[in-house]
């Protein structure tokens, strides 16, 4: 039964109702151009014969014969005749029969009737008539079985995509492997390769999320029960008891903080279904490079700025953006000693905008996974979810993200976001090198 929505049966429909119309209207040039020349051909053999007539004068005025050739020859008078010869074709007793009326003696006005039998002819045309519906009868049951044999060949790989992704669960994610689909679903394999990447990604974090926040929470909750446990064996002074609630209010401080940040990946979340916004990228990272040199001078730290190309637009939640700008400038300044300084800049590469903040802190383990939630480097306090949710927001939109020590015999990191989109103005083919301070 034939789906509406069904991209097979609608092809299906279209290429049958496309061939149909192109084979019946070649048939009917075809059998139109065939009877117009067979035509075409009895009359000129017609004038022919009253050309041979009318130069050789062979027969009588007034009279009529019967020619070998089956052509009934009179001569008749005619009064009002406008053209230079007349043709048409009647039909009589089921004989069809082609009639020329050409001058003989216009002074005179005697003019040659030739009429000729072309039943046999007529029947010619009707046979190849039948012909070419049987073929056409032949023909579209050949196209039939190709559509279908096309169609299905189309709808194949989707199909092979289907069972693949029904046959997988969060347990159990393989790649589709490209060199195995057609060049034109490729895009929509790697397409898939990516979700299934970030649907792992997203498993993998959750998971750890859940026993890391477990962790982090049972540890100052024991430490507060202890505290209280050792606190009520006896009685103890008034500044004893003051001193044991401080150090459970400030292990709740710590426990209100993990919280928070907890709550800030639902808060993620939600800014990744806001409405994606056109916005001047090189612009916005100026706004936000000048609220942190305030911070940066306060610490008595140098915030460098160097960004090019002069424009770059995009379409992004700008919330998103901001949470990895905003985690990256954190975590510089953080780490990045009195005196130093952090660089935030921008340039053009073959992916699109690559946008890095460069620190001189004390730089990280590149062996482990410093985007997992928990997950902290460096000699400075912190939950450790700052860049778990940097890396779900580039997740989000389609950005690559990166953690590297830098590699110019300085210490410090190398926080990488590049960024994918339309340009608004042309980029140079070089790199802008960073500048060493």
């Amino acid at each position: 039964m034939f789906s509406p929505q069904s991209i097979r049966n609608r092809f299906l429909i279209q290429l049958i109702f496309a061939s149909a119309s192109l084979m019946i209207i070649f048939s009917s040039l075809l059998y139109l151009y065939i009877e117009r020349s067979i035509y075409d051909e009895k009359v000129q053999e017609l004038l022919r014969y009253a050309d041979n007539i009318v130069n050789n004068k062979s027969i009588l005025e007034n009279s009529s014969i019967q020619d070998t050739f089956g052509l009934e020859i009179d001569i008749i008078t005619l009064h009002n005749m406008q053209q230079e010869y007349e043709v048409y074709q009647n039909t009589h007793k089921f004989k069809t029969y082609l009639t020329l009326i050409y001058p003989y003696n216009q002074k005179k006005m005697l003019y040659l009737k030739i009429t000729q039998d072309i039943t046999k002819t007529k029947l010619l045309l009707d046979k190849i008539l039948h012909y070419i519906f049987i073929i056409n009868i032949a023909g579209f049951g050949l196209v039939l079985l190709y559509a279908v044999i096309l169609s299905k060949m189309l709808v194949t790989p989707i199909e092979t995509l289907t069972r693949k992704l029904s046959n997988m669960n969060e347990h159990l994610m393989k790649e589709i492997k490209l060199d195995e689909l057609p060049t034109e679903f490729r895009p929509l394999g790697e397409t898939i390769n990516h979700l299934l990447g970030r649907i792992q990604n997203f498993v993998k974090y959750q998971k750890e999320l859940f026993i890391g926040t477990a962790h982090e929470l049972k540890t100052p909750l024991a430490v507060i029960k202890l505290k209280n446990q050792v606190t009520l064996i006896k009685k103890r002074s008034c500044e004893e008891y003051i001193d044991a609630i401080q150090t459970t209010n400030k292990t709740v401080d710590e426990m209100n903080i993990i919280v928070s940040n907890i709550l800030n990946m639902g808060r993620q979340e939600g800014a990744q279904l806001d409405k994606p916004q056109q916005i001047d990228v090189i612009e916005f990272l100026k706004n936000k490079a000048n609220d942190f040199k305030l911070l940066a001078e306060k610490e008595q730290k140098e915030l460098y700025m160097e960004f090019q190309p002069d424009s770059f637009m995009a379409i992004l939640q700008t919330g998103l953006l901001n949470q990895i700008i905003q985690n990256f400038l954190q975590n510089a300044l953080k780490f990045t000693p009195k005196g130093k300084k952090v660089k935030l800049v921008s340039f053009p590469d073959e992916y699109g905008l690559c946008i890095q903040v460069i620190d001189e802190g004390c730089g990280v383990d590149e062996s482990v996974d410093l985007f997992a939630p928990f997950q902290r480097s460096g000699n400075k306090s912190g939950v450790g979810l700052g860049l778990f949710l940097a890396k779900s927001a580039a997740d989000a939109l389609g950005a690559k993200i990166s953690i590297k020590n830098r590699n110019d015999g300085i210490d410090g990191t190398v926080a990488t976001l590049q960024l994918k989109s339309d340009l608004s103005c042309t980029l140079p083919s070089k790199k802008s090198r960073i500048k060493k301070s």
